[in-house]
């Protein structure tokens, strides 16, 4: 793939989406969505109910790019070296060998993080933050592209340990996949009646294509006046009556990089108002915290991002 932002009618990231959504029925949105995330170089948190297609997205993206994937089933008796990897002592050279842990992929998927204790937990932050892993006072470097996508069961609470919010906001968003429809549910059934269509998947871009898509991502025009949307976004959580915590400068960031790779899937090379419309809510609403007041009432940070987008004017052309 030869690709530069402004390119007519090209977009890096349309054989990717299409290649997932052979396995994944119905959710094209949810799709894009994540391969932003993955242009943007951030980490996605899956929160839904079991049995939704978590796990199934995150191989299949995996799969599309011909990266290497491991799976990290969080439990309470994981431990960090679990995670990182440990030094183990050789007999033989009579010195200690680090052995890379399962955090060593392109893609990883870490399912029902919160089941892990937070000592666990927070091994993944290091990881996740500067993609790179220390060990006995040694550095490690991770692969590239590095991309998290975590799991986690909002309805079931008994042993779990609640993602604190320092975690919570080093993933670049949240998202939900849902229910299928009845119709996309006997698709799903019909689709894997003789075989799961993840086993017959090909990967339709490397890791270096990925890695070219993430640059061109960077090379996107993004405007003051956009910059200064976002930033007035971000700030008006942080004085919202309904709101203990707003959106930290890392969700403005974020809100800035994922415009761009929005962007840079529409085929544009300049970002605009609505590319920051359709990635604020999966981008900022896990890093709010709602009074207890607004919980007793049922709002929901999604609704307060969308109210705080119809009130901060938005910048003309």
């Amino acid at each position: 793939m030869s690709w530069a932002p402004g390119d007519p009618g090209q977009s890096p990231g349309e054989p990717l989406i299409r290649n997932v959504a052979k396995v994944i029925v119905g959710k094209d949105k949810e799709i894009a969505l994540v391969v932003t995330a993955l242009f943007s170089g951030g980490h996605v948190l899956m929160e839904d109910v079991p049995g939704v297609g978590k796990t199934v997205l995150a191989r299949s993206l995996s799969a599309s790019i011909g990266g290497t994937t491991n799976r990290i089933q969080f439990t309470p008796d994981l431990l960090p070296s679990d995670v990182t990897g440990l030094s183990i002592y050789n007999q033989l050279t009579q010195k200690f060998e680090y052995k890379p842990g399962p955090i060593f992929a392109n893609v990883v998927l870490a399912d029902e993080i919160n089941r892990a204790n937070p000592r666990t937990q927070s091994a993944l932050l290091e990881a996740m933050a500067e993609r790179q892993v220390t060990v006995d006072g040694v550095t490690h470097k991770l692969a590239e592209p590095f991309m998290v996508v975590a799991t986690q069961n909002p309805v079931e609470q008994q042993g779990t340990y609640p993602l604190p919010e320092a975690q919570l906001d080093r993933f670049l968003m949240r998202i939900s996949l849902g229910y299928p429809t009845m119709a996309e549910e006997a698709e799903i059934v019909e689709r894997q009646a003789l075989a799961h269509p993840l086993d017959a998947l090909a990967s339709v871009m490397t890791t270096a294509q990925v890695l070219e898509a993430q640059k061109a991502v960077r090379a996107v025009t993004v405007k003051p006046g956009l910059t200064r949307y976002m930033a007035a976004v971000c700030a008006a959580t942080r004085n919202h009556a309904d709101l203990v915590l707003g959106a930290s400068p890392r969700a403005t960031l974020g809100l800035y990089r994922c415009a761009q790779a929005k962007a840079i899937l529409e085929g544009r090379n300049y970002a605009t108002p609505d590319d920051v419309k359709a990635v604020a809510v999966p981008v900022m609403a896990h890093r709010l915290m709602l009074t207890h007041q607004a919980r007793f009432s049922n709002r929901t940070a999604e609704q307060i991002v969308r109210e705080v987008l119809n009130q901060v004017p938005v910048p003309q052309a």
